[in-house]
Formats: structure tokens, sequence, C-alpha cells
């Protein structure tokens, strides 16, 4: 088969639809190498590369489409993918091209979320209209569609009234970096590069408000004159970044809440950007915090698992479905229970060591060869 991909955030994408891409991509081209695979690529980049002798990079051609490359990528790209006799075109993140199904090209469509839908007032108005617009018309004309959590294949079903029946459930799986033990040398030269401390807990992701890092600050604030040990937080964001900074020096936790997306030697270094120094930073930490309110999936409680570190998340959403029976589960909006939960990691250590190997066990439901092999039926089954 000719495989066909929408690429643009596989090259250019640093967070969780980035990640979903590039490692589906690898994972295919190496445990299915008889097919090809196509990357539709807007825009040139030099952030992330492919290898692999069975994946080729397919950029704008014309003058008009580099110029106009939204264009290109949202339809005019049908006719690079009818020139290279593509088979099946999966869209990674929620878009397929217009009209693609007069072209006799079959399509597959990633829903990640639809927390747009969910949570309005968390964005612009144009910014709904637009996804709404593109979601659901990717939902109604592709083939099949891939949710990557029972939540999100329930909220298809709930929001766009799509037949469950054309829904298929594939787990996303993270870079198998994360599952491979870091050397003592490496860890030490990634803790001074950044400037770790001996000891801390790590939260990843976007700060945004669903994400829920004030609550964790609070948390924090809680145990300040019961445990000393910081949070180093990896993830960018606007107005409500803000608003927990601000909580931040308001409760003097300055020492406590490292924001380690602003220092320097992260900003620069290709190593952070591209998350290549991540797993080392994820195993010298003693516990991932991430009680996010609504989640489409949550890749970095999956890191964390395949980390062998300790995991507090939400007993909500699809979370409990990334965290299976080995985390620490909690209300998301009760601080005070994201605080016992890292009271209790810190003092129960024999059942914390029972929890990381029930994670590491729950973690191997989501390796890179079950998802590909999941994602390659159905691309079979299509075709």
């Amino acid at each position: 088969m000719n495989i066909g991909f929408d690429a643009k955030r596989a090259f250019h994408n640093q967070t969780g639809l980035g990640h979903y891409s590039r490692t589906l991509i690898h994972s295919l081209a190496g445990y299915f190498p008889q097919h090809e695979y196509f990357l539709f690529n807007p825009k040139a980049s030099t952030s992330f590369q492919f290898n692999e002798a069975n994946v080729h990079e397919v950029l704008p051609g014309s003058f008009l489409s580099r110029k106009l490359s939204a264009a290109w990528r949202s339809n005019w790209v049908k006719k690079d993918l009818q020139k290279l006799n593509i088979d099946l075109y999966h869209g990674l993140s929620h878009e397929i091209p217009v009209n693609i199904q007069k072209t006799g090209i079959k399509s597959i469509v990633t829903i990640h979320d639809l927390i747009f839908e969910r949570y309005p007032e968390q964005f612009k108005f144009i910014d709904r209209k637009i996804y709404a617009k593109k979601f659901r018309y990717s939902c109604e004309h592709a083939d099949k569609i891939i949710a990557i959590s029972n939540q999100t294949k329930q909220d298809i079903i709930d929001l766009y009234k799509t037949p469950a029946e054309k829904i298929e459930v594939c787990y996303q799986s993270c870079n198998p970096a994360f599952g491979e033990p870091v050397t003592e040398e490496i860890k030490q030269i990634i803790k001074t590069k950044y400037n770790l401390p001996d000891r801390y807990s790590l939260y990843v992701g976007s700060i945004i408000e669903r994400k829920n890092l004030l609550n964790i600050c609070v948390a924090m604030n809680l145990l300040r004159n019961e445990i000393n040990i910081p949070l180093v937080v990896i993830g960018n964001g606007g107005e409500y970044k803000q608003k927990v900074k601000d909580y931040v020096q308001q409760h003097k936790l300055e020492d406590r809440i490292i924001f380690l997306s602003d220092n320097p030697s992260a900003k620069h270094s290709p190593g952070f950007q591209s998350a290549q120094d991540f797993p080392a930073i994820y195993q010298q930490a003693i516990a991932m915090i991430y009680p996010s309110v609504f989640e489409g999936f949550g890749i970095p409680v999956l890191e964390a698992l395949w980390s062998r570190i300790p995991v507090i998340t939400s007993n909500v959403s699809c979370l409990p479905e990334a965290g299976g029976d080995g985390a620490f589960y909690v209300d998301p909006t009760k601080p005070e229970e994201i605080a016992e939960q890292m009271k209790c990691i810190l003092n129960d250590e024999s059942f914390v060591q029972q929890q990381i190997e029930k994670g590491w066990q729950h973690a191997q439901r989501f390796s890179n060869y079950n998802t590909a092999v999941k994602v390659m039926q159905l691309y079979e089954q299509v075709v």
C-alpha cells in the first residue's frame, strides 16, 4: 500500500499531536516495511526527521501551493495524492482534505478529543467555529474514525451523532525511549544541564486551565510545612500560566515551583525542544503529577508509567484508561486529595513499588507494536 499522512504536526508540533504522529509513523514504517509511507508536509522543517527508507516527505510543489500552504494541506493536496497513487490517506489530527471522498482514495481520521465542545469557554469563538466545521466534516466524510480513547469515542457519538460502528478505538503509544533505563552518567549530565534539584515532582503539559496546574500549586502550599520537594513544570501557556505564577508569587512558592521551560538552557536546547532529554528528566522524578480535568488520552501519564515512576492523576475523563490500576487517583477539583497522594508516595515505599509495577504492566498494552498492529488492521479493513 501507498499510505499518505497529514504530516503537519509530525514535522512542526512539539506537544501531544506531534508526539502521536511521529511515534505512529515510525512504528508503522518499522513493523510494516512492505508499505510506502508519504508524509504531506505543508512547510519544510528541520525540527524532526524521518530516516526510514520507506518514508517519503512530500512538500507543496508549485509557487502558489507553497505560498498558500494551508489551502494545499486542506484541499489542493488531493492532486498530489492521486499523482503518487495513494491508496489510503490518514488525517492524524482531526482533518482530511475537502472532497477527498470524490477522488476514490480511502481516508481515516484520528480524533484526539472534543474538548473545545465540552469546554467552549476555554476557546476563542472563532477557533471553536473553525474546529467544529473541520471536525464534523472529517467525522462525516472519512471512511473510518480512530478515537484515541473510549472517552473520545463516546464524545463523538454523543456530540456529533456519529454511528458507533464507524469509530475504532486505537490507543496511542509513546516514544519507547521512556521505557529504556537512562544511565546514571546521562542522568547527571541532564541534571547539570537544566540545574535540576536532587528530588522533584514533575508536571508536563500545556499550562491551560483544564490541565489544572493551579490546584497542584495549592496542594504544594498545603504541604509547605511538611514536604520540601519542588515541582518541575515543563510546558508553556498564556493567561492561565500568569494566573498560576501570580499564585506562586503571592504564596512565596518561587523556590518550590520551577518553570523549566522558561529556563534559557531549555529554550535553546535541541534536546529539550525535541523532548529527547525528557526520559532522563522523567526517570529522576519522584512522581508525575497530572490531575487534568479532561483529556483525550493523557500521554504524560503513559510516559511516566513507562519511566517506572508513580503517577498522580485524575479519576475522571479517560485518565483511568491511561493510568490503569497502577496510578494514584484524585478528584482534580480537590487540592487536598492531591496533597494526600503526594504524602502517600513519600511515606509508603512498599505500596509505591507495587503501584509502579502495576503501572508498568498496564503500560505494555500501549506498546508501539500493539498500536501499530491495531492501526494497520484498520487500514487493511478500509482498503
